[in-house]
């Protein structure tokens, strides 16, 4: 546990310890956080008289009375999470616990101009609607952009995928009647994926474009200038294919999901069709692919030494072929005797939405003192 968790006031610690085990007994509680069982006893009470916890399932005994477990209560509060891409808006409403409730993917090419935010704002009324979730329980709405977000000014410094620089998106914010927070969507999804981990990792979105994020004590690292995790112009091959930033041989280049919906009229879903039909050209691609992803995932861990988790549009089809990428990455990196540090992401859609809409959890959370 990190100095700052330990300087959080109990109540915000024991509701976290909840949330991240799923069920918990008192005594458990206690001895992770080091805490006396009065102490424990007190602020239980507490949430529970909030609502916020519930008592779960009679845990095993080993003599004596049976122990209960905790864990946070169904139906409390939501938060509502957008992700804005270049031709769709997802949207998604999570609870409490993270858990996805519903989402709704709709085609909308984006476009700079407030009649698009309007839209937008519809789509959500109209989303919301249809969930049957009272609009009194929504914690805040999280939109995640694809680009440079300044999250604190609302502004969309450059996107390179949206193809706009230095966007105000306050007149979007000033549509909701809830509080909205912008992140990027690398570090969104990032955010639904390390949710309940303590350990550092390194998310690689492997979108239309290449991204992501560092993940370390608990946080994503950021950057001085927000520009942290910009893995895709990370040079790939000396002298190589010419990226759009004007560099040669970004990563970007040999890696993001176009290279491969390139070769099936710009659909990610017909190529891996075509792939797993036996199509040749497909499958020469892939290979390809594979072999330059392997370098980029030895690149990291060489830097990192730690867990490297596989997102984006391409990383929800990698499951199925994690152990081929695995073959080859083993003969990049002679510091490691197998690849139990290569992970495929948890969500394979709308990971952005789900962990933007996290944000509002956790800042629910911390204001339980």
């Amino acid at each position: 546990m990190s100095g700052e968790e330990s300087r959080k006031p109990n109540k915000v610690r024991i509701a976290k310890c909840i949330l991240a085990h799923g069920e918990i007994s008192k005594a458990e509680i206690a001895a992770r956080l080091d805490l006396s069982m009065p102490t424990v006893f007190k602020n239980v009470k507490e949430l529970m008289q909030l609502g916020i916890i519930t008592d779960g399932n009679e845990y095993q005994s080993t003599g004596g009375r049976k122990a209960k477990g905790l864990s946070i209560a169904d139906h409390i509060l939501y938060s509502g999470g957008i992700d804005i891409t270049r031709n769709h808006i997802s949207y998604v409403f999570i609870d409490l616990k993270g858990n996805l409730l519903c989402r709704k993917r709709i085609r909308m090419p984006y476009e700079n101009s407030f009649e698009y935010y309007e839209r937008l704002h519809e789509g959500f009324a109209s989303f919301l609607k249809e969930s049957g979730i009272k609009s009194s329980k929504i914690l805040g709405v999280g939109i995640s952009v694809p680009g440079i977000i300044d999250s604190q000014n609302q502004l969309i410094i450059t996107s390179h995928v949206l193809k706009v620089s230095n966007v105000s998106l306050k007149n979007l914010s000033q549509l909701f009647e809830y509080d909205v927070y912008y992140e990027n969507d690398a570090n969104s999804a990032a955010i639904a994926e390390f949710a309940d981990s303590g350990r550092d990792a390194v998310y690689i979105s492997l979108s239309d474009t290449v991204g992501g994020c560092i993940y370390i004590n608990q946080r994503i690292y950021m950057g001085e200038h927000y520009r942290s995790a910009e893995f895709g112009h990370m040079n790939l091959v000396r002298n190589g294919a010419k990226c759009y930033c004007g560099k040669k041989g970004c990563a970007d280049v040999y890696c993001s999901a176009r290279v491969l919906s390139g070769y099936a009229d710009g659909s990610l879903d017909k190529f891996f069709e075509l792939l797993q039909a036996g199509e040749e050209g497909a499958g020469k691609i892939w290979e390809k692919y594979l072999e330059d992803l392997a370098v980029l995932v030895t690149n990291l861990r060489m830097v990192f030494d730690c867990d490297i988790i596989l997102g984006g549009y391409v990383g929800g089809y990698l499951k199925k072929y994690i152990r081929e990428l695995n073959k080859k990455a083993v003969k990049y990196d002679p510091f490691d005797n197998d690849t139990t540090y290569l992970h495929t992401c948890r969500y394979e859609r709308e990971a952005s939405a789900v962990g933007i809409a996290m944000r509002f959890n956790e800042r629910y959370f911390d204001t339980l003192a």
